[in-house]
């Protein structure tokens, strides 16, 4: 029977790991998108078209993908189109999205968020937004509400560090769950990027400092994790995409930095010579902290020129990459042990065959600390059962899975919290499977305890929230 309360769940060992220990276990969403403004607001969505494919300034570029792929016409996307004929397309690209993650997190967050049980097709369409609907104008699904429903006590999002907080701060009254922010320093990091002149002027405002050179550009992003610190930070996030090393003089950095400011163009020496300086000299600050850093690589972002001119950034015109990473980043990570300065570290990658030689690497540079630095989660395009359960196994072939901090959504909408059932299903199933193979006791204490950890103990203990 579609979703019912086993599926995935292959094994007598596999339930019962779910349903007594994974189950009603907190969630700790320590990366996501969410607008920290649309919690404090606390408002409704109007329909669950909104909640589902996007407003004004969001939307799930998950579904805009495969309603390109199934022919929708962008108007019934992403345009003006009528929000049921919006939903309606939806729900005939859903009736061919079998086997595709969507299909199953879409049925899913129907199920456990307004109790409908009815496969979403175009011939249920009507009902099925309507009976949702309904629901979506009471208070008891306001996008708090919504939050506070999953049973999450932290959520992370994705900040700049020129950010005031302000609207952190007056989050702190919510009493059910934490919002917290992420130090997210990529438009400091891209400078070749042609908003890096107006961003360097915005980041020293921010912080203080009058930015002339590169030493200017590192007191300034020091400064502003001091303030992160104060309003609960204890997360970094990169969006790398690709990863480059090159060594600079402290005149070079200078030098290339006034180039910058001044619109001259930058060569890939210059850029990488930046980068990796920067890359440094935060991690220095993240290890002072006690933050985790974490580094998003092999992206390939906005490869459709025409569609990235007409949507902008992630709205779908992303792609996996396949460049070399694990030289540039032995040489990273090298260099910074040689100062003792390398900090908690998760590497997401979005090129699965780079999870092998990431965890190999990352295990040249284990100390002091339990998992110290660790493979991240299936992630994007990986978000699906062969995905996860890839990731899991090198992570246990590798290294010491009990220690994995687990899911996180990296979502923009405030409906993603059934995708960590969706991972710990996978992963009761995983055990489940070892156990009735042998390879693992068949000790429902011992693995329910691991399965605990992997749920919620282990982020929440290792961010230090």
């Amino acid at each position: 029977m579609f979703l019912n309360d086993d599926f995935l769940l292959t094994t007598p060992m596999a339930k019962a790991l779910f349903h007594n220990h994974a189950k009603n276990m907190p969630i700790v969403d320590y990366h996501c998108h969410l607008s920290p403004q649309e919690i404090l607001d606390d408002g409704n969505f109007a329909t669950i078209t909104e909640a589902w494919l996007g407003g004004d300034n969001y939307g799930d570029h998950y579904k805009w993908r495969l309603m390109r792929t199934n022919g929708v016409p962008e108007r019934l996307i992403t345009g003006d189109g009528a929000d049921f004929d919006k939903f309606y397309a939806w729900a005939g690209t859903l009736e061919k999205a079998l086997g595709n993650p969507l299909y199953v997190w879409a049925h899913l967050e129907l199920k456990r968020f307004f109790g409908i049980d009815t496969v979403l097709t175009r011939d249920t369409a009507r009902e099925v937004y309507d009976a949702a609907n309904l629901l979506l104008a009471t208070p008891e699904f306001s996008r708090r509400s919504l939050i506070r429903s999953m049973n999450v006590k932290i959520v992370v999002t994705t900040d700049d560090p020129a950010d005031d907080l302000h609207v952190h701060e007056l989050l702190g009254s919510e009493t059910a769950f934490r919002v917290l922010p992420a130090f997210r320093p990529d438009k400091a990091l891209n400078i070749d990027q042609a908003g890096y002149p107006a961003y360097l002027e915005t980041l020293g405002a921010a912080s203080g400092v009058t930015i002339d050179g590169f030493a200017d550009v590192v007191e300034a992003l020091s400064r502003r994790v001091d303030f992160f610190h104060t309003r609960g930070s204890r997360l970094s996030d990169h969006a790398l995409d690709i990863v480059v090393y090159a060594d600079a003089t402290d005149a070079e950095l200078d030098a290339i930095v006034t180039a910058a400011r001044t619109g001259t163009t930058l060569g890939a020496t210059e850029i990488a010579q930046y980068r990796t300086a920067l890359l440094k000299a935060l991690m220095r600050i993240y290890n002072v902290k006690d933050w985790t850093m974490q580094f998003h690589i092999h992206a390939m972002r906005n490869i459709n020129d025409p569609g990235f001119a007409r949507m902008g950034a992630d709205t779908g015109y992303d792609a996996i990459n396949d460049r070399n990473i694990a030289e540039p980043l032995a040489r990273l990570f090298n260099a910074m042990e040689t100062e003792d300065a390398v900090p908690r570290t998760i590497i997401f990658s979005l090129n699965p065959n780079d999870w092998l030689p990431l965890v190999t690497l990352m295990a040249s540079y284990q100390k002091d600390v339990v998992q110290k630095l660790q493979l991240g989660n299936a992630w994007w395009h990986n978000d699906t059962r062969n995905g996860m359960r890839t990731q899991l196994s090198v992570f246990a072939e590798e290294s010491l899975l009990s220690n994995f901090v687990g899911m996180l959504t990296d979502s923009r909408s405030f409906l993603s919290y059934p995708r960590h059932e969706y991972f710990r299903r996978i992963l009761c199933e995983l055990l489940g499977e070892w156990a009735a193979l042998g390879e693992v006791p068949d000790d429902e204490e011992v693995l329910g305890r691991m399965v605990e950890d992997i749920s919620y103990n282990n982020a929440n203990t290792y961010f230090g929230f």
